[in-house]
């Protein structure tokens, strides 16, 4: 039974990319973790590092976030059998793809919508009850700079993380009136593995953008620990974010759709 000393901080998708770096972040500042994902062995050797390193308590939890029934069961556990509050909540699993929209099967665009939307939205109502009642904890939203526009070959997933973006801002004005912070995370491409697992192909151009993981998190971290609704971390993305309001959607669209695949 781990103790519930000090601030517990749930992290999904914590196997890998910028899940594990939240995990060694928030471990190194002292904090109590729940990592969350399918992959057990490499949560169990994240969490044994992280223990004989930072002297805190961690918690493996393998579950497959896409199945709901199994996100209900996360919540009763923690809650319920062991009595944990999660102060804070990174939702960051998610899944991605690329590839003409009618190139695949239709169940490779559910399973993304399930994960990215689906499972993000029950954890969030979920733990963000518990924090409604305490009047106080903090959401983090992984999103998406693609979540600013359809993106040519990520319909779904850019689709998927403007679902995030947006449903983020909402909730950030509903739930700070109870003292819980919503913000969302918009990275541009990170140096985390995703891309490989989504198949996306690296251009000259998106190498040279590509940011690594410890700046990405520190700017998450800082902007949900001072109440801001949304970041973009770097100078590039934020540019990138200001074409995408001064140009036509005709143009801007263009210009991405290259940089993306050529």
């Amino acid at each position: 039974m781990p103790s519930n000393q000090g601030t517990w901080v749930l992290i999904s998708g914590a196997s890998s990319g910028l899940g594990e770096e939240f995990a060694r972040q928030y471990a190194a500042a002292g904090h109590n973790l729940i990592l969350v994902a399918r992959r057990l062995e490499r949560l169990e050797e994240l969490a044994d590092s992280l223990r004989q390193q930072h002297r805190i308590d961690v918690l493996v939890e393998q579950v497959d976030l896409a199945d709901i029934a199994a996100v209900n069961r996360l919540h009763q556990r923690l809650t319920e059998e062991r009595g944990i509050e999660v102060d804070v909540l990174i939702n960051n699993a998610g899944h991605g793809l690329q590839g003409p929209f009618l190139g695949s099967q239709p169940e490779a665009a559910l399973s993304m919508i399930q994960l990215d939307i689906a499972s993000l939205t029950v954890m969030t109502h979920l733990f963000g009850q518990d924090m409604r009642r305490r009047k106080r904890g903090k959401i983090l939203q992984v999103s998406s700079i693609l979540a600013y526009q359809g993106v040519e070959s990520f319909a779904v997933y850019s689709a998927a993380k403007a679902y995030v973006l947006r449903f983020s801002e909402a909730l950030h004005r509903e739930f700070k009136h109870d003292g819980v912070t919503v913000t969302a995370l918009c990275p541009g491409l990170t140096d985390t593995g995703f891309a490989s697992a989504a198949r996306q192909r690296i251009t000259p151009t998106l190498k040279g953008l590509m940011m690594k993981t410890p700046p990405v998190v520190r700017a998450g971290i800082r902007a949900m620990n001072n109440g801001r609704i949304s970041i973009v971390p770097s100078v590039a993305n934020k540019l990138n974010v200001v074409f995408m309001w001064v140009t036509p959607r005709w143009l801007h669209q263009a210009v991405l759709a290259r940089i993306m695949t050529a």
